[in-house]
């Protein structure tokens, strides 16, 4: 299992197509990027990160959001996996003054 994502944007009640999301994991010597890409036309982002890069650890969602929020320009989302074998989806709910994110299914 992996990783996926979903951006809605709460004050248009609709998904957020276009944003670009990096996860970065933490490692001793700071973070890597370890995969990079942009949410689709349902404001998801799934099955990219390659297989070899998921495993347990401290890890960082980085989301653009400048384009949806000028308050909010990034929103960073730090999580840690405990268990790799397990699928984590890890949403952000944006507005144009706040967000919100939980560990989904």
């Amino acid at each position: 299992m992996t990783l996926s994502t979903h951006v809605l944007d709460t004050s248009l009640g609709e998904p957020a197509p276009g944003v670009p999301v990096r996860l970065e994991w933490q490692h001793d010597d700071g973070w890597v990027e370890i995969a990079a890409g942009t949410t689709d036309s349902d404001g998801r982002l799934r099955d990219w990160v390659p297989a070899d890069m998921w495993h347990a650890g401290t890890y960082r969602l980085v989301f653009d959001t400048a384009a949806r929020s000028a308050f909010f320009p990034e929103v960073s989302v730090l999580f840690f996996v405990a268990e790799p074998s397990r699928h984590h989806h890890v949403p952000l709910l944006l507005s144009p003054y706040g967000y919100t994110t939980y560990r989904g299914s």
